[in-house]
């Protein structure tokens, strides 16, 4: 009897944790979303005290300009390489450094005395958060059931837009009330009192506790720590299918974003503070259409994953048609109407393509596989499309640039329908490369 208890107590010793709470998952999903508001909160205030630098320090465009362009830039060169930091060192050491230090860089901006020193600290802001979304993103899928990673990676992607939003509505109430260097002070505390949060709630030992068992799909029992090769990322025509149609997509949504405030000032007349704030209405759907193209992917493709591209071409070509269609149209109610609707669209790629990138990638390159999506966007849709629909509208104005931009929502298209061709060949190459791993680690702990 007793040395049926010692084997008893052994096997349990021996056995693999067993998940907590259904409620942890939630809670670091919500904390994780959080960080993505204060993300973006913290890049876009410096927008809301454009006005009040440029006459204080006697700015030009320019400079005002570069302040929100060093963010952008750091973002886009460092997004990949810190990814694939924060999955060899650990992802949430790195969320907590990168909030850290946005947060604090933040702060150092709302001391600066100069356009040199605000400078400085908008390129450590830029830092920061250069991989934020793509590391939050690999940590908040992980613990969520494969049906449900299109729904939570459009909600948490969405943060950035709802952010945005904020940042500049609260920091231009706070820079009129108290000044600017409030507005920077405000979206540093707020991030600095989330990153305590975070850290006294999330580490990796819980988090490996809470992984969900179906993302074991792609790690065997007996795999132990296997990681796979860098450039499986890069490997199969599917997942390069989705980084691309994603990024086409993106290029629809950055120029919407960036030119909505001057298409309502020039076609509607509205004065740019009011132009601004129904712009930033459209701002919010497009947030809205993330949360919402998500879940309506995930109940779609609850039986056969694959609908999952399908859901996503309809959303591409939804987009363009709606658009086209707002664009072609007189300015007026049913314009605003059909913008609305095209706007719903016009990111809600962006949860579907995570969960199909995360599907067709191990688990332990997850980071680096959500920061090559990102940077995808980036090099492809968001910087590019605000730049090509400026250049368009200085020939053909800007209500005939914006009717042409929805021509890439249909190359977006064309390349998730190619992807979804490949989608089954692209799994077993996944399934393939994972069998292959474990062997080798076998191997080489002989």
């Amino acid at each position: 009897m007793g040395l049926a208890v010692a084997d008893h107590d052994k096997a349990e010793e021996l056995a693999p944790p067993t998940r907590l709470s259904g409620i942890y998952p939630w809670v670091v999903f919500v904390l994780t979303f959080s960080l993505m508001l204060s993300d973006y909160m913290s890049r876009q205030v410096v927008s809301a005290v454009f006005p009040i630098l440029k006459s204080e320090w006697d700015l030009s465009d320019a400079h005002l300009g570069s302040l929100t362009g060093v963010v952008a830039l750091m973002v886009g060169m460092l997004t990949f390489p810190l990814s694939v930091a924060a999955d060899r060192w650990g992802r949430v050491r790195m969320l907590v450094a990168s909030a850290s230090l946005w947060s604090v860089a933040t702060l150092f901006c709302a001391f600066a005395d100069s356009y040199g020193q605000l400078l400085v600290g908008r390129f450590f802001v830029g830092v920061g958060e250069a991989a934020y979304g793509s590391i939050g993103a690999a940590v908040v899928v992980g613990l969520f059931a494969p049906r449900l990673r299109a729904s939570l990676t459009g909600a948490f992607m969405s943060g950035g837009m709802f952010g945005s939003v904020a940042g500049v509505a609260l920091g231009g109430v706070i820079a009129v009330n108290f000044g600017w260097r409030w507005a920077f002070g405000a979206m540093a505390i707020i991030g600095l009192v989330l990153v305590v949060a975070f850290r006294s709630c999330v580490n990796e030992r819980r988090l490996a506790l809470h992984q969900h068992p179906d993302d074991g799909l792609q790690t065997p029992s007996d795999a132990g720590d296997v990681r796979v090769p860098l450039s499986s990322l890069f490997k199969g025509t599917s997942v390069i299918s989705a980084y691309v149609g994603s990024g086409l997509q993106m290029f629809v949504g950055g120029a919407l974003m960036t030119w909505l405030p001057s298409y309502v000032n020039r076609y509607y007349a509205l004065a740019p503070d009011k132009a601004a704030l129904m712009a930033s209405a459209f701002v919010l759907i497009i947030g809205i259409g993330m949360i919402g193209c998500g879940m309506i992917s995930d109940r779609v493709s609850r039986v056969d994953h694959s609908k999952r591209w399908t859901a996503s071409i309809v959303f591409c070509l939804a987009s363009a048609v709606l658009l086209f269609a707002a664009f072609s149209l007189e300015p007026g109610a049913l314009q605003m109407i059909l913008l609305g609707c095209g706007a719903f669209f016009a990111a809600g790629i962006a949860g579907p393509a995570g969960a199909m990138v995360a599907n067709l990638t191990h688990a332990s390159v997850r980071a680096s596989a959500f920061g090559t999506v990102t940077l995808a966007n980036s090099l492809i849709g968001l910087a590019p499309g605000p730049v090509v629909a400026g250049a368009l509208a200085d020939r053909v104005g800007l209500n005939g640039a914006l009717q042409i931009v929805p021509v890439a929502s249909v190359f977006a298209a064309i390349a998730l329908i190619i992807g979804k061709r490949y989608y089954a060949a692209g799994l077993k190459r996944l399934s393939a490369l994972t069998q292959n791993s474990i062997d080798d680690q076998k191997v080489s702990t002989r």
